[in-house]
């Protein structure tokens, strides 16, 4: 079996294009690839990121062309054309820590994966992305992140005691901590051998594939794949 850190931000549209090969993966190896999803700081302040990131480039209207022609690229996903131009999540920070309260939730509930084998974690995050992107809703704010735990059969309320006795804030409080050790640079990146092995950005899933079979087919090996 192989494992492997997933690190992303559910506001980064290149971990959006990105989530149908991590998806495949799952499809393509069964229980053989185990992926801990987890999350990095890229949209911490977003409005402030793109403000001043793209200040010479006409701000979110220049970012939201940006994104629009990347999704333009990749036929398996769609972006709305409010993002970032009309619906500009104030940050990335309060879905990430929704996400926790999911997977802690999820863990006392002991709530079987979907017939596709998604968690209801896993299933959260791919809602809160289309969310954003597909519907343009602004999933910063915790009246979508309601709507999106409703439509998974949560109660929103449910979710209340693992925000109270700060056991999510701690999650996320680890992950971000862990990405600045792992000095992961941006979302999404995968970490694979114990971290010896690096996947940033932009990786097709045959080239992630690679990698995987070779540590398959030697595994506890201490060398790097050869891809």
């Amino acid at each position: 079996m192989v494992e492997g850190t997933y690190f992303s931000d559910v506001l980064c549209i290149w971990a959006y294009v990105a989530q149908e090969r991590t998806e495949a993966l799952r499809r393509t190896f069964g229980a053989e690839v185990q992926l801990r999803h987890r999350f990095c700081n890229v949209f911490g302040d977003a409005r402030e990121k793109i403000a001043t990131g793209w200040r010479d480039r006409e701000s979110f209207a220049g970012y939201a062309r940006h994104v629009a022609a990347i999704a333009a690229r990749f036929p398996h996903i769609s972006v709305h054309p409010d993002v970032w131009t009309r619906v500009r999540p104030a940050t990335s920070l309060s879905p990430h820590l929704f996400l926790h309260a999911v997977r802690l939730y999820e863990g006392q509930s002991g709530i079987p994966h979907d017939p596709l084998g998604l968690s209801l974690f896993e299933q959260a995050m791919k809602a809160l992305r289309e969310a954003f992107f597909v519907n343009a809703r602004d999933i910063a704010t915790a009246s979508v992140q309601a709507d999106v735990a409703r439509a998974l059969g949560i109660d929103p309320d449910a979710l209340r005691p693992f925000y109270d006795d700060g056991t999510a804030n701690a999650a996320l409080a680890g992950d971000y901590h862990d990405a600045d050790k792992q000095r992961i640079e941006g979302s999404p990146t995968l970490l694979l051998n114990e971290g010896r092995q690096r996947l940033f950005g932009n990786v097709g899933f045959r080239v992630i594939e690679a990698n995987i079979r070779e540590l398959l087919r030697e595994p506890g090996s201490d060398q790097a794949s050869w891809c």
